[in-house]
């Protein structure tokens, strides 16, 4: 099932031990697809559960090994900003996990390709699959260039400062009030919803985020609401 030109592609990024495409498949298996075919029975929602305790672990040793001199505020919060939904869709957008998955039609045509909670899961549940296929070094191997790549850029755009105090700081010092956020959108069954929230600021709406949780989506719409604002680059 990936012998097509994206799954080939996607391929390439990826460790050459990392061969097992039983794992691959699943990991790129949105639950929509699950729901409208029978080719799959199982979508990569326990895989995603793995590769999150797996990345966590390894930012954060990569952290303590890479920042010997800096503190244990400074680590939880560039963690937090290498750990981020979208810094993780991005690192997924980069090897090329969007053209690969596997979607269901509404998904497909809703733009869930690019879709920054759907590409996170997807990584995550990649690194996962990687685990269970290979070795943690083999993961480690892959993992920490991503990370050495990503992390001088968050440092000098400060993004591993809370993105909400940033976008408050702003609205402040423009002599607004301090930002709102509503809920516009709740999809997907109980336990694995998605949550979309927008940042109003001076009574306009600036920017709109998602996430699996009310908070997360408030701080992704705090995200977009930054680089709509100029305040940060993607």
């Amino acid at each position: 099932m990936l012998n097509t030109a994206a799954g080939k592609e996607l391929k390439k990024n990826l460790p050459k031990n990392f061969t097992e495409d039983f794992y691959l498949i699943r990991a790129l298996t949105h639950r929509s697809y699950v729901n409208e075919s029978r080719d799959l029975l199982e979508d990569n929602e326990r895989l995603e559960f793995l590769g999150d305790s797996i990345l966590d672990f390894l930012v954060a040793d990569w952290l303590y090994q890479r920042f010997p001199e800096k503190k244990e505020g400074f680590l939880t919060k560039l963690r937090s900003a290498l750990v981020h939904t979208h810094q993780l869709s991005q690192f997924a957008r980069k090897i090329g996990i969007g053209p690969a998955l596997f979607l269901g039609k509404g998904e497909e045509l809703a733009g869930g390709r690019d879709r920054d909670a759907i590409l996170c899961d997807a990584f995550e549940a990649l690194i996962a699959a990687m685990y269970l296929s290979t070795d943690i070094e083999t993961v480690r191997s892959f993992v920490y260039p991503l990370l050495e790549q990503e992390s001088g850029n968050i440092i000098q755009n400060h993004t591993e400062e809370d993105v909400k105090s940033q976008l408050q700081e702003w609205a402040q010092a423009k002599g607004f009030a301090s930002p709102t956020y509503v809920l516009v959108n709740e999809t997907g069954p109980d336990h694995a919803k998605v949550f979309e929230v927008s940042a109003y600021i001076n009574g306009k709406e600036i920017a709109r985020g998602s996430g699996s949780n009310k908070q997360m989506a408030e701080k992704q719409a705090a995200y977009q609401s930054l680089i709509v604002l100029g305040i940060s680059r993607r």
